[in-house]
Order: C-alpha cells, then sequence, then structure tokens
C-alpha cells in the first residue's frame, strides 16, 4: 500500500517537469497503475492525482493531453464519489471555455467518464449523481446559442448520455426536452441533426407525459408548415423518434402523422421526399398496427419515386445498350436541373429501402408484392446509380427470402391453396428475372455483379430448378466474372458459389453443353493463390464431376477434361502447407473425380490412392479421407481399393475407438461398404465393435448392426466368433433397452435374420432364441421395462419368419408360466401371427380369451394386442370372431383395442368388405360413459373413415346433430385421427367440412369444446392448410375460451379444508396450447396485438397456462419484437409479479419447486426480450433488471439461463 503511494507520489512529480517527455512517460506508468486491479489510493493520493490529471488536460502538448483523458476512465471507478464529482466540474467548465482545444479535449473527457460510469440497470448512486450534475450544465450550454460549436459538443454528449444513462434522469426529463425543442429551429443543420440524434436517445426512457409534449410539438409545427428548411427537420426527427421508439408512437399519436407525412410527400422539394419516405421505412418497421390502414399508400408512393429520374429518359421500346438519352434542354430555357445538383437518386434509394421494409415485414401480402411490387423492381435493375441499384437488389431479396418455403405450409405439397401462390407467380416471372439480371451480369460494376449473383443464388434456394431453360444465357455472364482480370476476390467467390448452387439445384443434363466453356476458368480459380477462391473452385470442380461427368452418361464424353480435371486437382491435394479448408475440400474432389472417372485413370490411380492412405492417418483430414474413401468404394466402376486395404482397414478399426461421434458413423458407413477385405481384417473390426454396441448412441449401434448384417451375407464365417464373445452380450443388453426403437429396431431385426441365415453352429434358432427369452424364464426378476418385452417378441417374430420350419414355442397355457413369460408369449404370438397365418392353431382363441381375465393389466393388454396382431394375418378367420365378442362379451374395453390394432395395421382392401358391420358395432359404442372407452371408439372412426373417405365422411358429420354429448366428443375426436401430417386422398373432403366440425367450438357441452379445440390444435400443427382460410370466424371463439370463468369455479369440502376447483381450466389449457401451435404455423394469418392481449391474461391465470405463456412469449420475441416491444410495460408487471411473489412457510414441497419453476420460467421470458433491441430501455424494463441484480436468488437464476442461452446459441451456429 505504501509503496504504490509512494511510486504514484513519484509519478505526480515528474509530470511537474518542464521535459514533455518526462510528463508523458509519467503519464503513461500512472495510466498502467490504474488499470491495476490491485491499487488503492488512500484520499491524499485521490485528490493529488485527480488535481495533477486534470491539470494535464490543459498541457501545452497535444500527446499529453490525450493521455491524460484516457486516464479518466479507469480513475473514475478507482476514486470516490466526491472526487469523481469534482472531475466532472471541472470538465464541464472547460468546456464553456473560449481555448477550442481545451473544450475539444474537455468533452472527450466527460465522453469518457459517461463511457466507464456503471450502467443504469446496476442502480449505482455514483452515475446517477453524475449524470444530473452534467445535465444541469449540458443544458445551459444547449440553450446559449453564441458558439455552435460548444453547442455541438453539448448536444453530443447530451445523446452519449441519455443514450447510456437515460433512466436516471427522468426528473430532468422535461427541462431536457424544453432546451432541446427550441434548437430544431437552429440556422445551423448540424445543430439540428444532433438534435434530433438526442431526441432519438430521450424518447427511449423518458416519461409518458414528456412523450406526448414531443410529438404534439412536431406536430402543431408541421401543421403550422413555416418554411420548408424546418419542414424537413421536423420530418426527419419523426422518423428518428419512431426509430427509436416506434412503439409508443402507436400509443399515443391516434393516426395523425402518416396522413401528414403523405401529404408532405406531393410538395415537390427532394430532400423532402427523401426524408418522408425515410420517415414510412421507419413507420413500417417499428409501428406495424399503426401504419397497418396505410400500407398500399406508402407501397404506391415507393412505387411511383422508385422511378423518379427526371433527368434521364429510359426508352422502353429501344432495348439496345444506348437506351439512357440524357434529356437536353433548350439553351435560355432556365436549366433546373444539372447532373451535379441531381437530388433525384436519394428518392429512388428510399423508395427501394422502404419497399425492403414493407417487404420484410408483411408476410401476409406476398400474392399482392408478387403482383406490383416484383415487376417494378425488377424493371429498375437497370438504375443507372450504384448505390440505389444495389438497394433495389436487396429489396428483390428480401422478397425472395420472404417467400422462401420456411414456411411449412408454403411448401405444403398438400396446401389445397386456390389460385396462384407466391412460389407460382415467381415461376412465371423468372424469364423477366434473367432477362433484367443477363445484362447486369456484363456490367463493369463489381458490386452490380456480385447483387446479380446473390439474387440467382437466393432465386434458386427458393425454386430449385429455375432456372433449367435460362443455363445457356446465364452461363457466359458468369464465366465473365472468372475470367475477367479486374475482378476482386469476393466477386470470384460470389460467382462461384452461385455456379456451385445452380449446379447442385438442376437437373444434370441442362449443363452437358456447357462443360467444355465451364472447365478453364474453373481450373484456372482451383490454382488461384487466394485459398478462398481455391476452395470455392473444388466445390464447383466436384459437382462438375457429379453432374456433368457421370459414369455411363452416352450422350456425352468427358475424355478431353479429365487431365485438366485432376492435374489441378492432384496439385492441391499433394500440397501440405495449404489451408485446411482446401486440403478438405481436395479431398472430397479427388474421391468424386476417382468414383465417376477411375477406370479412365489406370495410372495415376495407385498414386493417388496412396495420398488418401496418407491423409486418412492425419487427425486433421481423417474425417474427410473417411467419407471420400466411402464414395470411392460406392462407385459403380468398381474401383480396385485392395492395394490400401491392408493398411488402411486397421487405421478405420482404429477409429472405432476414438470419441469422435462423426469419425464413428462415416468409418462405419465405410466398412459396410468395403466388399473387398479379408477375414482377417473383419477380425481387426470385430475386435473394436462391442463398445459401440449400446443404448448410449441409439445411431451409432445401428450403423454397427447394419455392418453386421453386411458381414453376414459376405463373410458368414468370420461370425463364428460372435457365439461366445462380447458382442452378443451387448446386442441383448440394446434388446432389453426401454431405448430401442425406429431404425435401431429395424437394423437389430434385419440382422437378427442374417444370422440365422448363416446357420453358424451354437447360433442356430433355438440357441439364438434361448438367449433372448432366457431372462424372462429364469424367473428371477421380471424385466424392467414393458418396451423390453415388445423388443424381444419382434426378434422372436424376425427369427420366426427367417426359419419357418420351426414353429414357436408357446407358453402361455402353462400353468406354471409367470406373467412375464405370459406377457412375452402372447406379444411375440401378436408379432409373428401379423406376418404367418395362425389360423392351424385352434386353441388359439381360447388361450388369448383366457388372458383376458388375467390379473395383471399389462397381460390383458398384450392378449388385446396379441388377439389384433393375429387377425391381421388372417382377417376372414379372425375378424368376424372379434366383432362378435365385442356384441356378446363384457370385456369390450380390450376387444376394442385389438380392433384398433387391426385398423391400423391391415391392408385396406383387406378390410373393405368388412367396413359396414365394423362401422355399425363401434357406433353402438360411442356413447359410453367411460372416457377410455370413448376415445378407443373414436380412433377406430378415425382410422376407419380414411379407408372410404367419400362415403364416411359425410356420415360422422351427420352424427354432429346427435343429441348425445358423448356421440358428438367421440365424432370431433374421430376427425383428429383423419389428419396426419402426410398429404392423403381423404385432405380435400376434410378441407370443406372441417368447418362444420369446428363449428362444435360454440356447442354448450364443456368436453365437447375440449376434444374441439384438441382436434383443432391437431390440424394446425400437421396440416395447417386445413384451417388456414376459417381463422377468421374460429380464433374469436378460440380466444373466447382462454378468459376465466367464475361460473365453472367451485369449492369442494375435503374434510376440515376447503379445496377450490376450476372445471374450465382443462379447456383454457387446450385454447392456449392451440394459440401456442398457431404461432408456428399461421404466424401470418394472426392479428398479433389481440392475440398479445390474451397472453398478456394467460400470464396473470394459473400456473400451467403461466408457463404456456412464458413459453410464448419467447417465441414471440423472436417472431415479432416490434410487436412485444409495444407491449412491453403490460407484459413485465405480470412476469415481476411472479418473480416476486412468496410461498408460505407452511406449505408443502411440491407448491415450492412449483414456484421455483414458474420464475424460471418468467425469468427464460425475461432473458428472451432482452434480446429485443432496445427492451432494456424501457424504464420499466430495467427497473426491473435492478430489481434482479439486487436479489440474490432472482439474479443468480437470471445469470444462469443467460449462459444457457448463449451456449446453445453457439450450438446452433456450430451445426458441424
Amino acid at each position: 500500500m505504501a509503496s504504490a503511494s509512494y511510486h504514484i507520489s513519484n509519478l505526480l512529480e515528474k509530470m511537474t517537469s518542464s521535459d514533455k517527455d518526462f510528463r508523458f512517460m509519467a503519464t503513461n506508468d500512472l495510466m498502467t497503475e490504474l488499470q491495476k486491479d490491485s491499487i488503492k489510493l488512500d484520499d491524499d493520493s485521490e485528490r493529488k492525482v485527480v488535481r495533477m490529471i486534470l491539470k494535464l488536460l490543459e498541457d501545452k502538448n497535444g500527446e499529453v493531453q490525450n493521455l491524460a483523458v484516457k486516464c479518466l476512465g479507469p480513475l473514475v471507478s478507482k476514486v470516490k464519489e466526491y472526487q469523481v464529482e469534482t472531475i466532472v466540474d471541472t470538465l464541464c467548465t472547460n468546456m464553456l471555455s473560449d481555448k477550442e482545444q481545451l473544450r475539444d479535449i474537455s468533452s472527450i473527457g466527460l465522453k469518457t467518464v459517461i463511457g466507464e460510469l456503471p450502467p443504469a440497470s446496476s442502480g449505482s448512486a455514483l452515475a446517477a449523481s453524475v449524470c444530473k450534475k452534467i445535465t444541469g450544465r449540458l443544458t445551459s450550454a444547449i440553450a446559449k446559442q453564441e458558439d455552435v460549436s460548444v453547442q455541438l459538443e453539448a448536444l453530443d454528449i447530451m445523446a452519449d448520455m441519455l443514450c447510456r444513462q437515460g433512466g436516471l434522469l427522468v426528473n430532468f426529463h422535461p427541462s431536457i426536452l424544453s432546451c432541446l425543442l427550441p434548437q430544431l429551429t437552429s440556422p445551423r443543420l448540424a445543430v439540428r441533426k444532433r438534435t434530433i440524434m438526442a431526441l432519438g436517445h430521450l424518447v427511449m426512457s423518458c416519461g409518458n407525459l414528456v412523450f406526448i409534449d414531443l410529438i404534439e410539438h412536431l406536430l402543431t409545427e408541421l401543421g403550422r408548415n413555416d418554411n420548408m428548411s424546418t419542414t424537413r427537420t421536423y420530418i426527419q426527427c419523426t422518423a428518428a423518434i419512431s426509430r427509436q421508439a416506434g412503439h409508443r408512437i402507436g400509443e399515443t399519436d391516434r393516426g395523425t402523422i402518416i396522413p401528414l407525412v403523405v401529404k408532405f410527400c406531393n410538395v415537390d422539394d427532394d430532400e423532402l421526399r427523401e426524408y418522408c419516405i425515410q420517415a414510412f421505412e421507419s413507420f413500417v418497421r417499428r409501428c406495424p398496427k399503426e401504419v397497418y390502414p396505410h400500407v398500399p399508400t406508402i407501397i404506391s408512393i415507393c412505387l411511383r419515386y422508385l422511378t423518379y429520374d427526371p433527368n434521364y429518359n429510359f426508352d422502353d421500346e429501344d432495348e439496345d445498350d444506348n437506351s439512357l438519352n440524357f434529356l437536353s434542354f433548350c439553351p435560355g430555357s432556365d436549366d433546373e436541373y444539372s447532373d451535379d445538383d441531381d437530388m433525384s437518386w436519394k428518392v429512388r434509394r428510399a423508395a427501394a429501402k422502404c419497399l425492403d421494409a414493407v417487404v420484410s415485414t408483411r408476410h401476409e401480402m406476398l400474392p399482392e408484392f408478387y403482383r406490383s411490387v416484383s415487376p417494378a423492381l425488377v424493371c429498375r435493375f437497370k438504375e443507372r446509380e450504384e448505390n440505389v441499384k444495389a438497394d433495389v437488389f436487396h429489396a428483390y431479396l428480401s422478397l425472395l427470402k420472404q417467400t422462401r418455403p420456411a414456411q411449412s405450409w408454403l411448401a405444403d405439397p398438400d396446401a389445397m391453396e386456390q389460385g396462384e401462390t407466391p412460389l407460382t407467380m415467381l415461376q412465371s416471372q423468372v424469364p423477366m428475372i434473367v432477362k433484367a439480371l443477363h445484362k447486369q451480369l456484363k456490367e463493369k460494376s463489381v458490386k452490380t455483379r456480385q447483387c446479380c449473383f446473390n439474387m440467382l443464388t437466393e432465386l434458386v434456394n427458393v425454386l430449385p430448378g429455375a432456372l433449367t431453360q435460362h443455363i445457356p444465357v446465364l452461363i457466359p455472364g458468369i464465366i465473365f466474372s472468372l475470367n475477367d482480370k479486374s475482378s476482386s476476390s469476393n466477386l470470384k467467390i460470389d460467382a462461384l458459389a452461385c455456379l456451385h448452387v445452380i449446379m447442385v439445384t438442376h437437373p444434370a443434363h441442362a449443363f452437358h453443353a456447357h462443360v467444355p466453356a465451364l472447365v478453364p476458368p474453373v481450373v484456372a480459380c482451383v490454382g488461384d493463390p487466394f485459398y478462398k477462391i481455391t476452395s470455392e473452385a473444388l466445390l464447383v470442380t466436384q459437382q462438375l464431376v457429379k453432374v456433368g461427368l457421370e459414369p455411363g452418361s452416352d450422350s456425352f464424353d468427358p475424355s478431353p477434361y479429365i487431365n485438366d480435371l485432376f492435374t489441378c486437382t492432384i496439385k492441391r491435394l499433394k500440397a501440405a502447407d495449404i489451408d485446411q479448408e482446401v486440403k478438405e475440400r481436395a479431398i472430397s474432389c479427388m474421391g468424386q473425380i476417382i468414383c465417376n472417372l477411375g477406370d479412365r485413370l489406370p495410372n495415376e490411380l495407385a498414386g493417388t490412392l496412396l495420398i488418401f492412405l496418407e491423409r486418412l492417418k492425419n487427425e486433421i483430414t481423417r474425417l474427410t479421407t473417411v467419407k471420400a474413401l466411402t464414395l470411392i468404394a460406392g462407385s459403380p466402376l468398381k474401383i480396385d481399393l485392395r492395394p490400401v486395404l491392408p493398411d488402411a482397414v486397421p487405421i478405420l478399426a482404429s477409429f472405432l475407438r476414438k470419441n469422435q461421434r462423426a469419425l464413428k458413423l462415416c468409418t462405419l458407413a465405410a466398412l459396410d461398404i468395403l466388399s473387398a477385405v479379408t477375414p482377417v481384417m473383419v477380425d481387426t473390426v470385430l475386435a473394436e465393435l462391442s463398445p459401440l454396441i449400446s443404448e448410449s448412441d441409439m445411431h451409432v449401434s445401428q450403423m454397427a448392426l447394419s455392418f453386421l448384417s453386411t458381414l453376414a451375407v459376405t463373410h458368414p464365417s468370420s461370425l463364428g466368433q460372435l457365439s461366445g464373445g462380447n458382442i452378443l452380450q451387448q446386442l441383448i443388453a440394446l434388446v432389453r433397452s426401454p431405448l430401442l426403437q425406429g431404425g435401431a429396431l429395424a437394423a437389430m431385426l434385419d440382422f437378427y435374420q442374417a444370422l440365422v441365415a448363416t446357420e453358424t453352429p451354437g447360433l442356430g434358432y433355438m440357441d439364438l432364441l434361448r438367449m433372448l427369452t432366457g431372462p424372462v424364464y429364469s424367473q428371477s426378476a421380471a424385466l424392467p421395462h414393458k418396451q423390453a418385452y415388445c423388443s424381444i417378441a419382434k426378434c422372436v417374430a424376425a427369427l420366426t419368419r427367417a426359419c419357418p420350419t420351426e414353429g414357436p414355442a408357446v407358453d402361455v397355457k402353462n400353468s406354471r408360466s409367470t406373467d412375464s413369460i405370459r406377457l412375452l408369449a402372447l406379444l411375440s404370438l401378436g408379432e409373428v401371427g401379423h406376418h404367418v397365418d395362425l389360423s392351424g392353431q385352434p386353441e388359439l382363441k381360447t388361450v388369448i380369451l383366457d388372458a383376458f381375465s388375467s390379473s395383471s393389466e399389462e397381460v390383458k393388454s398384450a392378449a388385446s394386442y396379441a388377439l389384433g396382431s393375429i387377425a391381421v394375418g388372417n382377417l376372414p378367420e379372425y375378424l368376424p370372431f372379434v366383432l362378435q365378442e365385442i356384441s356378446s362379451s363384457k370385456r369390450q374395453y380390450l376387444l376394442l383395442h385389438s380392433l384398433k390394432e387391426i385398423i391400423s395395421s391391415a391392408s385396406v382392401s383387406g378390410l373393405k368388405p368388412y367396413v359396414e358391420s365394423v362401422w355399425s358395432l363401434l357406433l353402438k359404442h360411442c356413447e359410453c360413459q367411460e372416457e377410455g372407452t370413448r376415445n378407443v371408439v373414436a380412433e377406430c372412426l378415425g382410422k376407419l373413415t380414411l379407408i372410404d373417405p367419400e362415403t364416411l365422411l359425410p356420415r360422422l358429420k351427420g352424427y354432429l346433430l346427435s343429441g348425445s354429448s358423448y356421440a358428438r366428443s367421440s365424432v370431433v375426436t374421430a376427425v383428429k385421427f383423419t389428419i396426419s401430417d402426410q398429404p392423403q386422398p381423404i385432405d380435400p373432403l376434410l378441407k370443406n367440412c372441417i368447418g362444420d366440425f369446428l363449428k362444435t367450438l360454440e356447442d354448450p357441452d364443456l368436453n365437447v369444446r375440449r376434444v374441439a379445440l384438441v382436434t383443432f390444435n391437431s390440424a394446425a400443427h400437421n396440416k395447417p392448410s386445413l384451417i388456414r382460410d376459417l381463422l377468421d370466424s374460429v380464433l374469436p371463439q378460440l380466444y373466447n375460451e382462454t378468459k376465466v370463468r367464475k361460473e365453472l369455479i367451485r369449492e369442494v369440502e375435503m374434510g376440515p379444508f376447503k379445496h377450490t376447483v376450476d372445471d374450465g381450466l382443462d379447456l383454457r389449457k387446450a385454447a392456449f396450447e392451440c394459440m401456442y401451435t398457431l404461432l408456428d404455423s399461421c404466424l401470418d394469418r394472426l392479428d398479433i396485438f389481440t392475440f398479445l392481449n390474451h397472453v398478456e391474461d394467460g400470464l396473470k391465470d394459473h400456473y400451467d397456462i403461466k408457463m404456456l405463456t412464458f413459453l410464448m412469449l419467447a417465441r414471440l420475441s423472436s417472431l415479432c419484437p416490434s410487436a412485444v416491444l409495444q407491449r412491453l410495460d403490460r407484459l413485465v408487471e405480470p412476469l415481476r409479479a411472479t418473480c416476486t411473489t412468496k410461498v408460505k412457510a407452511n406449505s408443502v414441497k411440491q407448491e415450492f419447486e412449483k414456484q421455483d419453476e414458474l420464475k424460471r420460467s418468467a425469468m427464460r421470458a425475461v432473458v428472451a426480450l432482452l434480446t429485443i433491441p432496445e427492451a432494456e430501455k424501457s424504464p420499466l424494463m430495467s427497473e426491473f433488471q435492478s430489481q434482479i441484480s439486487s436479489n440474490q436468488e432472482l439474479a443468480a437464476i437470471f445469470d444462469s439461463i443467460q449462459r444457457d442461452s448463449s451456449s446453445a446459441n453457439m450450438e446452433s451456429m456450430d451445426t458441424s
């Protein structure tokens, strides 16, 4: 401590030296000291240091002054509050000094100090007192209009402070506003500009009254319209406020601003027009609701001024390059335009940017954009001013991005949208776009050509294959940029990337004619010294080989090009001192060349394969090399890989031990396809295989199993060693895993069938059966999970199908059998019966019906599954039996499950004859009291309707009029089972009548309304096109169900306690779930503000509904941030209430856990809201933030969620 202050006093002494170098070095050393965290200054040292630094700000030497200013930053955080006030006082006084240099340095100093203050949300007292001190001095400096430069600096600092610490100055906002408003009429334009900036920052944090004052002032002045110059300034100011706080304009302005601005657009003043259109752009982006009625007007204004070029005349008939004619003015006419003071390009640029904003924010108007905006933009690709042209291209790119079928319903093959969809309209405009671009591709301007390539790339991403007819027109333009000596590297990279995308998305034959022209420029690019160009060119080369030089393409002879392509690629493949990306792409490209043309390179093949072997040993390139070898091994040319296999296979086997998942998967795929391996090599691989077969990674297990199945065919002898080995134990363990399903289960079944077919000793039918079923029969313990029994049963059935001569050993009758043996036996019977007709077993029916009376629920459900599955194997024998049993028996629930299994799995043609009898039987049961039975009946009805929709759907519709609410709910649930996410023949019929089923949303019965919502949710999720056109009528009913109904809440007495029960809760939950689904599938059809009203109510509802609405808020923050921002203050309050609620001390543990989960969910919503730019500038939000940071528990939750979300973002970016 003492040594530090001694050292500092030494430095202070040197700072008074007359030698400027001494002063400079001493200040530099002080800066270093101040930046150390460990430094502590006593009061005396603080005072001396502050005084000395302030003195050095007036030093004669500029460099010393600069260093002194930099010292202020670290100094502010190291000294006590009253010293900071001294610094600020001195700086403010110096700002008003007569010396220009001192003024400049002091204003930089003030900015440094403001930048170092802790942010407003931290609630620091220091920041508040400093800002208040500065504000008073600044407002007086701004109001005195004597010296413009002082005024400019003061405005600059004021803007900076309002931006960083606006929330702390709430009491000063009225005085700040009254000192800023007069500056808008200042004679100096620079002062006006900075005033506008300061006002922009003020409106982010000011209270409502100040905001209303400001807007009213602007409207009054605009209404007066005294002179053109101030009107321009007021329009600019309006645009700036809308940009920074558009969400607030909506609440204060009642629709008067936009018509006013529209009126000024017609005034003949280019600058004013530019500002008006810029204002429109900010309204469109920031006040979506208020601007909605004016969008058509804004579009027509933009389209008018997009072509506004009074100095030039485009001859439309004349399509040659001389079509631009400068308007010749008669001598003597008052020459109102000369090319130098032509400002019209700024108006055009503003119009293009405004159209860009409209297109980006109004998804629902896409068809309209393709009718009016798209042709107008394409016509303006010929724009003569380069900056404007770039903006026109950018607006068109935005239009294409909106059309990208990311919205599932746009690309929906079943989207039964009548008439023109945006995609078909775009398709019809492709010739016009290509014609316009064709000219631009030969332009000298690099920027223009880059825009063209971006356009083409986006176009083929939206409409793959759209350019097939136009490739002959476009290829010369691309080659021109690749050969052009003046092209920049970026242009070449864009041209190559564009060419690559076009080749990937179009049919191969379209390029055959162009290979001769494409090969030389692409080969030249592969040899380019800049690695990014090389890397893109290698991708194109690989694609060229793939499309242009396919093996067996008769119409086209690739021989002249093989040598060039091979030579340029091998050169890059051999180079060791080259960029990683280039190495990898050279390997992939060479793999493609050998795969497609290996037979024409007999002399080079051996050498190239040896290079691959080297690359396989290198950790950095091994993954790419494994992929290339897989490609070569799968080539139809049957490339001989035997020379390298003895070395390669052991290396590949060693990769299976590595911790890199992608490497394991690719290696297994490679081994699976390498047919020329010898038994010795197989053994090295098998030794590594057993750890890969485990439930911890199902995909790796699946690949390992498929490799084993391949071995069973190619090297059956090698599987002999499995019988005692680890691999089989791992397999049996995997069969018992509850996670085994889908692809891995299918691979397991294939493997068992392949294995039993090899007839390896010790691995025959009975041996494998014993291994599979052994643990169940040993009666030591039941398997932990029912899924395991199903998997074993499937494997038993697969073995039985492979060896039909060996009958399955069935132990259902045996009275000594335990429940688990019965369970396995019944499931196995079902699986076998599904594929094999078991009607030859006379006792089967009685055995299964006996199992229906078992004491174990699992055995009962297995018996019902078995009966259904066996019936699928022989419908005429078993289906009538099941129907008869349902009519006569008491065990309807189980038998109906059997019937459901039959309807789900049997073939349509097999079921057709029985549809009528099954239908009438089901209808008898659809009014059953038992909800479980009704649900099974509904599922059967739904799946049966799919068999003959023309007849059965109208019948279903008829039962909507039934007097029984049970029947109505069964019918509506049945509709849910007719909707799937795949296209189906029933879809057009369903689309016509789903509206009738959804009318049950008005049903008097609660349960019917609930199932109607569940059906609606299923349609919105799986096939939005069914309900998109009905939303106008359905949404009011949906929103109606989100309200809490007092009449449905009742009190129940439980002993001494009273408990409230809300019968409407399930209904509300279903309604909010529908709302959540609509965000994903039908966002463009929702009025977001009405939607937000109901989300807001949900935030104050029951626990389950709060959890749903928190999720919705997070989703809305990313989907439509500007609308959420407009409602932010109303959304923050319920979030704050949730986070600050305390659970009663004597509550049960679950209550504490629930509250904890609610807090975490609410915090997730807060973190999502804070990702919206400007959200934290809201006074309520920043107050809530400081409340979170001051509460230890909330701060901990907040930090952990922020960490999680940032790491999730990183992962989503790193998709490799």
